[in-house]
C-alpha cells in the first residue's frame, strides 16, 4: 500500500503555453485570448455564441446597482462571428418579449450535463451486480493502514523503526507525518530530511516531493538541476503527478511542436492515471499535433470529457465549446450550453460570457435576455468588456436590466 500524495498542478500550464505558439488552435484553448465560438452551425442557420475580443480581465469591479458601462471603456475588436441576436429577429424582439426572471442565476452544486438514459434505465431492468472482490493476498502494512485510518501517533511508532533501517516507505510515511503536523509537532526540515532519505531509496513519492523542494528551496538549498533530475526519476518510475510536471518541464525547455512531442507520453501516462490537467494537455495534443495515428486524433473529445467531469473549469469551457462547434466529434448544442453553464457556475469567467450569447442566441436553451444580461452582468463585473453584449444590454427593457442586477447580486459560486 502507498502514500498518495496530491499537489496542485495548476501554477505549471504556463509552461505549456511556450510550447503551443506553433499550434494556434491549441493557444487559442490555453488562453484567455480567444473568446470566440468559432464556426458553429446550426440547423436553424443562427450563428454562434460570440466573444470580446481579446478575453482580457481589467480587473475593475462593478458596484451591484450600476447597469450600465461607459462606451469607452469597450476595448475589444468586433468580430464578424459575433452577434447580439438572431439574424433572423427584429430589433425588438427583447424589448417586447415579457421573459420574467427566473431560476438564473442559482448555484446547484448538482448541475452536470446529461450522460443520456442508458438501456438498461429504459428497460428498468437492474443492473447486474458487479463480481466479488478477490481478498487482498499481499504484505499488510500496519503503519499505512494505521495512517489511512487516521491514527497517527500509532502510524508514526509504527514507520519509525523502519525508516531508521532504511526502508523507503517507511521514510516517505514518517516525512509526510511530519510535513503535515500529523499526530506530532510539525517539522518541515526533518520531513526534508526524510524525504531526501526515501527518494534515494527509490520511493517515486518522495522522488517527487523532494524534486518539489529543491525547486523551492524550501528547508534544502535551492538546486534546479538536481530538482529537474529527481523530477525525471519520480516520472519514470511512474508517479503521475511527476509526469505530468516533468512534461511541463519539457514544453518549457523546447518550445514549439518538439518539446510538445517529447511531452506527449508523459502527459499520456499523467492522464491515464487520473491527473485532470494531464488529461486536458492530452486532448489538446491530440487535437492539435501533426502526424498522430487517426486513433488518438479520435480519442481528443473523451480526454476533454474526463477533464471536464474531474472539474476542471478549463476544460468544462472547451468541452462547451467543442460540442457547441462540432469540434472533434458530432455537434450537440444541449450539452454544449450544458458544460458551459456547468463552467460559469464554477466561476469561469470566459464560459459567464459565453453563456450570455448562447442564452441570446437560443443556442442549447431557449432564449432569456433576463438571463443572458445576468451572465453578461457578472462577468462584466469580473472585468471582462464585451462591447456586443453592452450593446445588447443597452437595449433591453429597464425592468429586464433590473432583474437582471437583482440575479447578478444574488449569484453565488458553486464549490
Amino acid at each position: 500500500m502507498s502514500l498518495v500524495i496530491r499537489i496542485g498542478n495548476r501554477s505549471f500550464l504556463a509552461a505549456l503555453v511556450i510550447g503551443l505558439t506553433a499550434l494556434p488552435m491549441f493557444a487559442a484553448a490555453q488562453s484567455n485570448t480567444d473568446t470566440s465560438l468559432p464556426g458553429i452551425t446550426t440547423q436553424s442557420g443562427e450563428n454562434a455564441a460570440g466573444s470580446t475580443g481579446d478575453g482580457q480581465t481589467d480587473g475593475s469591479a462593478q458596484s451591484d446597482d450600476d447597469t450600465t458601462i461607459p462606451p469607452e471603456q469597450a476595448s475589444p475588436a468586433h468580430h464578424d462571428s459575433v452577434v447580439t441576436r438572431p439574424l433572423n429577429a427584429d430589433a425588438s424582439t427583447f424589448k417586447t418579449e415579457k421573459i420574467e426572471p427566473g431560476a438564473e442565476p442559482r448555484a446547484d452544486d448538482g448541475i452536470k450535463p446529461s450522460e443520456g438514459v442508458g438501456v438498461f434505465e429504459r428497460m428498468g431492468a437492474k443492473l447486474p451486480d458487479l463480481p466479488p472482490e478477490k481478498p487482498y493476498t499481499g504484505k499488510i502494512d500496519d503503519a499505512y493502514g494505521a495512517f489511512q485510518r487516521g491514527y497517527y501517533l500509532t502510524a508514526f511508532a509504527k514507520a519509525l523503526p523502519r525508516a531508521q533501517l532504511g526502508d523507503p516507505a517507511a521514510q516517505t510515511l514518517l516525512a509526510e507525518l511530519m510535513s503535515q503536523g500529523l499526530g506530532i509537532k510539525r517539522d518541515t526540515k526533518d520531513a526534508a530530511f526524510w524525504y531526501g532519505k526515501a527518494a534515494e531509496g527509490g520511493d517515486a513519492t518522495s522522488m517527487f516531493k523532494y524534486a518539489l523542494l529543491l525547486m523551492e528551496g524550501r528547508d534544502v538549498p535551492r538546486d534546479q538541476k538536481k530538482a529537474d533530475e529527481w523530477m525525471k526519476k519520480a516520472a519514470d518510475a511512474g508517479q503521475a503527478s511527476a509526469e505530468f510536471n516533468w512534461a511541463q518541464s519539457l514544453t518549457a525547455d523546447n518550445p514549439g511542436i518538439k518539446g510538445l512531442q517529447l511531452a506527449l507520453p508523459y502527459y499520456e501516462k499523467s492522464a491515464e492515471q487520473g491527473i485532470a490537467d494531464a488529461q486536458y494537455a492530452v486532448s489538446q495534443l491530440y487535437l492539435n499535433l501533426p502526424d498522430l495515428p487517426p486513433e488518438k486524433k479520435a480519442q481528443a473529445r473523451e480526454w476533454l470529457s474526463r477533464a471536464a467531469n474531474a472539474g476542471y473549469d478549463t476544460a468544462q469551457l472547451d468541452m462547451g465549446v467543442w460540442l457547441i462547434n462540432g469540434t472533434g466529434g458530432k455537434q450537440d448544442l444541449e450539452n454544449g450550453f450544458n458544460w458551459m453553464r456547468v463552467a460559469a457556475y464554477r466561476g469561469n469567467v470566459l464560459a459567464q460570457n459565453k453563456l450570455a450569447h448562447l442564452y441570446i442566441n437560443a443556442l442549447g436553451t431557449k432564449q432569456d435576455p433576463v438571463a443572458a444580461a445576468t451572465w453578461y452582468v457578472i462577468s462584466r463585473r469580473a472585468g471582462l468588456k464585451d462591447p456586443e453584449l453592452e450593446d445588447f444590454y443597452q437595449g433591453i427593457e429597464d425592468y429586464q436590466q433590473k432583474a437582471a442586477i437583482d440575479a447578478a447580486n444574488k449569484y453565488r459560486r458553486a464549490q
